[in-house]
């Protein structure tokens, strides 16, 4: 204070001796000295100016106290201050003190708001909360800790469960809380994290997890009540509303309101439905948890386990089924669930997916088709949750209005419920970040990609040798290498080679195995040039170094030691470039930059960086973990659980894991992930999300810019590329418009707007009819398969049958003959199969993967896949390939025990 008032009262000399002081040795000595100084003055007067130059500075409760000699309220405040000081390590490390701040801003002087502000800018936000903290101790102000509490809790922060205040202000909230909650017909028994939603199962650490916080009365805020409105009312909607704001806990006060309402004899039935595993798994847990409590059963099927559960019976005795989709589609098929007609409620998790052949729109043919038909089953209430519906590739406003009603025709929905008059409400608790766009150079000159393309063309020129026609293999023209256009060229050639004929079938064979050497050579220097573009030379060289280690462990034929030999002779160059400082990567820097800077200001961040490929995830992980300057990062990686080439995604488990650690646990504070966190998956709140060279469409931009939905966040896109900034550019005006066209609609006519509906659902059907396919007759020709990559007689039609409909074994001793067996990478039990080995072409230097060997039951048998093999028609020698049984269609009959027993 002492720097404010002493202007007023003393000479420059004095002043600058206590200025000095509070520099030198601290406020305290500083006031010290004041003090000291003060009792000496002779003045008449002193004491008033004392009185007032206080007041003035802003130490209005020692003005009072001193004023009215009763310091009984400022004595008052010494429990507080050891109760923040002995909380202190706790509060700098929970606290952002630039959230509270506004709230705090009568309780501290404005010379130390300013202070708290510069100190959070250039230093952090934890030594932003030490000072916020060094100035409440000082606070004269008597309502400090209850004004600190009321800002903790508007901010949801963990920390105010340790501040505690007086009993008459705990009464008070406690009795507001009551009286707000008789205004609302639901209570929500789960407590939800407002800004990240974490309603996964241990969303919180374990010290923090108890029957009381899982189950406590929890007020619905009003915009959720808003977006549920019109679902409680009946009608079909489709609740479009920013990621992180709580959409699931919509759906649970939708859910229970819709249960609640049958009469005593009746009862409703729901389905939610969620696309991906993890989130399934989020959602039976919070559905679980809530309803189980008040009597309702709450079950889960998914791929995993649907093979496990009669299906019809779990449906039957349930009255909540979390589904992923595709189980009710084969369901339906089936026969096993007769029609919608069993549920009353259904909840489509991320229903911007209903289109096209998607699981969510097959679900609603079957809908349109039983409410367009006539039937006289009761159709269920339709509920679509997302945070874009999307314009698709519209290019104005009647294009976008178009794509947006065809989707509502979809869901057959009524109505977009999306938050206007809560508004201001829905912005304290989901924070749109601030975009950024960064456009870096190249490197200037690439003696890596020159080396590699090099390399390149040599495996070209040998391709071209054994196979002139190689170029008439595929269409694709201008291919570069290093882009997805050439993996393209890749692909298109491997098929083409699949069913490659000539006269001399030896040489046909021989060529076919080697244009796929050549082949997936060319594939591994193109995945090598694109991580070079992203990362380091020395990921995309380890990339390669990696793969020719394993081409030594396999078959190595004279083909691939020729190819292995070219790339060594090459490889201490390659290491050099490696090595060289010249080549570092310019977007690298910028990243690290980026990293530094974000971390500086706030060390407490949390990161989300999004890149393309599971390549580049692991080649920016290893830069991250090797790089001095990004010592204080603890990187963790997200990526698909599907197969690319010969990469394997993540397990769920693994999945599972990382997301615990990185929302729970704090192991990791910057996460690399693909594309399977763009949707729905529950993380963590991010304050940084950086786009790494990665751009999609505009429910995409939403999805990942929802990511970094903390109170300041910010969203950057990194990219060389002046073309995906614009794209990016493109996508901010399509949600513009998309926004603009929802509130266009909104204002329609609810009996104009299900006209229009029923308008397009009508002409879709007619459509859909038309292009209705006979059911195809079965080719009960026998044919060939070949192998796919050697050419070599494997077995024939007559030798297959099919196993509970899906798996596809071959009989005889003479097929065993002609495949080696490995162990599985993978082991695993389900069903009735017991999935043990991996089978391969057993002919020299061959290897091709066919699929694996399990017991099925008391069977050891081989089941095989299509795509690994070529069929021939033995009359007229046609070569076709199938990536799918289900596009084969010959005369398919079904396994019988009895015959292994011939």
């Amino acid at each position: 204070m002492e720097g404010n008032i002493i202007h007023t009262l003393w000479m420059e000399e004095e002043v600058q001796y206590i200025q000095a002081e509070k520099n030198n040795k601290g406020p305290m000595e500083a006031a010290t000295l004041f003090l000291k100084f003060l009792l000496e003055l002779q003045e008449e007067g002193w004491f008033r100016g004392f009185l007032d130059a206080l007041d003035h500075a802003g130490y209005s409760g020692l003005y009072e106290a001193i004023e009215s000699w009763d310091f009984k309220k400022i004595e008052k405040l010494e429990e507080y201050r050891l109760l923040l000081k002995r909380l202190q390590p706790e509060f700098k490390t929970r606290i952002i003190p630039t959230d509270i701040l506004s709230d705090l801003s009568e309780c501290l002087i404005n010379q130390e708001c300013e202070e708290i502000l510069q100190i959070c800018s250039t230093k952090g936000m934890m030594a932003g909360a030490e000072k916020l903290v060094e100035c409440l101790l000082r606070s004269d102000k008597e309502n400090w800790p209850k004004t600190l509490k009321l800002a903790l809790e508007r901010e949801r922060n963990k920390f105010s469960e340790l501040w505690t205040v007086e009993k008459g202000i705990k009464d008070v909230e406690t009795e507001d809380l009551e009286d707000k909650m008789e205004t609302s017909d639901i209570q929500i028994f789960y407590q939800e994290d407002p800004e990240c939603q974490n309603l996964s199962e241990n969303s919180c650490p374990p010290s923090e997890v108890s029957d009381t916080n899982l189950y406590s009365p929890f007020k619905l805020r009003n915009y959720q009540l808003e977006l549920a409105l019109p679902a409680k009312k009946g009608k079909n909607t489709i609740i479009c509303a920013p990621t992180g704001c709580g959409k699931t806990l919509v759906a649970v006060l939708i859910c229970e309101h819709h249960l609640k309402k049958f009469p005593p004899g009746q009862k409703g039935k729901v389905v939610f439905f969620a696309n991906q595993i993890p989130v399934y798994e989020q959602q039976e847990s919070v559905f679980s948890k809530y309803f189980e409590r008040l009597g309702y059963r709450v079950t889960g099927i998914s791929g995993a386990t649907a093979e496990n559960v009669p299906v019809e019976q779990i449906v039957e005795n349930n009255d909540i089924i979390i589904l992923t989709p595709q189980i009710l589609v084969n369901n339906l098929k089936k026969g096993t669930i007769p029609s919608l007609s069993v549920f009353t409620l259904m909840i489509f998790d991320e229903c911007h997916n209903t289109s096209k052949q998607h699981p969510y729109n097959m679900i609603m043919f079957n809908y349109l088709d039983q409410k367009l038909g006539g039937s006289s089953g009761p159709l269920p209430q339709v509920i679509g949750l997302t945070a874009s519906v999307g314009v698709g590739d519209a290019k104005d406003t009647d294009e976008a209005l178009d794509y947006i009603c065809k989707l509502c025709a979809s869901l057959d929905a009524s109505v977009i419920a999306t938050v206007k008059d809560n508004l201001e409400e829905l912005e304290q608790v989901v924070y749109k970040p601030q975009k950024f766009f960064r456009k870096v150079e190249s490197r200037v000159s690439d003696k890596f990609k020159c080396i590699i393309a090099q390399l390149m063309k040599d495996t070209e020129s040998l391709a071209k040798r054994i196979c002139k026609d190689l170029e008439s293999f595929s269409q694709i023209q201008n291919r570069e290498f290093g882009t997805q256009k050439y993996e393209q060229w890749i692909v298109t050639v491997q098929k083409a080679c699949m069913v490659f004929q000539m006269p001399d079938k030896d040489e046909e064979s021989r060529i076919c195995k080697a244009l796929f050497l050549y082949t997936s050579h060319l594939r591994k220097y193109n995945d090598a040039l694109i991580i070079s573009e992203h990362a380091r030379v020395k990921d995309a060289l380890d990339y390669l170094k990696d793969f020719f280690s394993n081409v030594r462990a396999a078959g190595f034929d004279e083909t691939e030691q020729d190819l292995t030999q070219r790339f060594e002779e090459k490889l201490q160059e390659l290491e050099s470039v490696s090595r060289d400082p010249s080549n570092e990567n310019p977007k690298l820097e910028d990243l690290c930059f980026i990293l530094q800077e974000e971390y500086h200001l706030n060390p407490e961040t949390i990161t989300i960086l999004f890149v393309k490929t599971r390549a580049l995830v692991d080649a920016l992980k290893n830069w991250i973990e090797g790089n001095p300057k990004l010592h204080f990062l603890k990187p963790g990686i997200l990526t698909g659980r599907g197969k690319t080439n010969q990469n394997t995604g993540m397990t769920l488990p693994a999945q599972k894991c990382i997301l615990e650690a990185f929302k729970v646990n704090g192991d990791h504070n910057i996460l690399i992930a693909t594309s399977v966190a763009d949707e729905g998956i529950d993380i963590a709140q991010c304050n940084l999300v950086i786009l790494y060279e990665y751009v999609g469409n505009v429910i995409k931009m939403i999805q990942t810019r929802g990511r970094g939905r903390a109170r300041g966040s910010k969203c950057f896109l990194l990219t060389s590329n002046a073309g995906v900034i614009e794209k990016e550019q493109i996508n901010m005006y399509k949600e513009k418009m998309m926004n603009d066209c929802i509130l266009h609609l909104q204002t329609w006519d609810e009996a104009v707007f299900r006209e229009k509906i029923l308008h397009i659902q009508t002409h879709e059907k007619l459509i859909r009819d038309s292009q209705e396919k006979p059911k195809p007759v079965p080719d009960k020709e026998n044919k060939k398969l070949l192998c796919g990559k050697c050419k070599a007689l494997v077995c024939y039609t007559a030798d297959i049958r099919v196993i509970e409909e899906c798996h596809y074994t071959v009989l005889g001793d003479a097929f065993k003959e002609c495949f080696v067996r490995r162990p599985h990478p993978k082991p695993k039990k389900f069903s009735n199969f017991d999935k043990r080995e991996k089978i391969f072409c057993a002919r020299q230097n061959c290897s091709h993967d066919w699929g694996i060997h399990m017991k099925y039951k008391t069977f050891e048998i081989p089941v095989i896949k299509i795509e690994s093999f070529v069929v021939e028609d033995i009359a007229t020698g046609v070569q076709t390939l199938y990536s799918k049984w289900k596009d084969f269609h010959f005369e398919k009959i079904p396994f019988d025990p009895a015959e292994m027993a011939k």
